[in-house]
């Protein structure tokens, strides 16, 4: 395919986001083209009748011509890297509450109940571990398996987390997030990571659209309809400020001076979730704000 692209004259060329575009991307920017990415969504409701891969060409060529299209930017080998190892850390964390779920299913079947959470997970292994009477022996053995990936899964998080940290301590930006309510060194490097370009988004709400955090619309006329939060665009970002804006609401709780007036009166009139999303939405416009202006917060 590269052969083809060498002897053809400089030109546009549309291909649509997946695992291996921002490869084929960069290499194909290489031989002097201009490359841009289409969000499968976007591409889609070109599509006429029957798939086949002349009619998606054709579709393709169709939606990266229109003027009001939005493109994916292309990721650097290095923005690749830095991403990839946020993923490999919620790899390790999803390996991990799977784990636990599981030794908090089984121990459950002999009666054995713990709290929630890394302190309950922790009671779980000590239970396994100190020989309790209501475990017969050969369940023990099972269970200590169990723990032993516990325990081996959260030594590597550690291992990527202090890894994670050096590189944040070595970012600017990645500094500036850390003062953000609710944003941690973890956080603040996903965010680099996943967003790309911030100067590509015109306002900091076009940012928490783009991140699913504002509500649909079903408008027509004079007739303005409100639904629920999208849930469009990186699903890993909007999970993660929501996460965060629930630890701040619970840190509220037990110290409200340290928060302003409108989260206090929105944590009266809404649920806790509804409160943490709106506050992650307008956390994303301060996120925008410090990374396209260089501002402080």
């Amino acid at each position: 395919m590269l052969t083809l692209f060498k002897h053809l004259p400089p030109c546009l060329v549309g291909m649509e986001a997946c695992g291996t575009a921002p490869h084929w991307a960069r290499a194909i920017s290489a031989l002097t083209h201009d490359v841009r990415l289409i969000s499968p969504a976007y591409v889609k409701p070109y599509v006429k009748r029957s798939k086949t891969d002349a009619a998606d060409a054709a579709v393709i060529c169709e939606a990266v011509s229109r003027p009001q299209m939005r493109f994916v930017p292309v990721k650097s080998p290095d923005d690749q890297a830095l991403a990839l190892s946020y993923k490999t850390r919620s790899l390790m964390v999803a390996q991990r509450t799977a784990a636990v779920n599981t030794m908090r299913a089984h121990l459950s079947e002999f009666g054995i109940i713990s709290r929630q959470g890394l302190i309950g997970s922790a009671e779980l292994v000590s239970l396994t571990r100190n020989g309790e009477e209501r475990l017969p022996d050969l369940a023990r053995e099972n269970l200590a398996e169990v723990a032993d990936l516990i325990e081996a899964v959260e030594a590597k998080i550690a291992q990527l987390d202090a890894k994670l940290a050096d590189i944040v301590k070595k970012d600017e930006r990645c500094r500036r997030l850390i003062k953000v309510p609710g944003i941690g060194p973890v956080a603040a490097g996903t965010l680099i990571a996943l967003s790309g370009d911030m100067k590509r988004f015109r306002s900091g709400r076009d940012y928490a659209a783009r991140l699913g955090l504002t509500p649909r619309q079903n408008s027509s006329g004079e007739r303005v309809r409100i639904g629920r939060m999208s849930k469009a665009g990186n699903r890993d970002l909007r999970v993660l400020l929501v996460l965060a804006q629930m630890s701040v609401i619970r840190r509220a709780r037990s110290n409200p001076p340290r928060i302003s007036t409108w989260v206090l009166d929105l944590m009266k009139r809404r649920p806790s979730l509804v409160v943490a999303v709106a506050m992650a939405a307008k956390t994303a416009g301060i996120i925008w704000a410090m990374l396209t202006r260089g501002e402080e917060l």
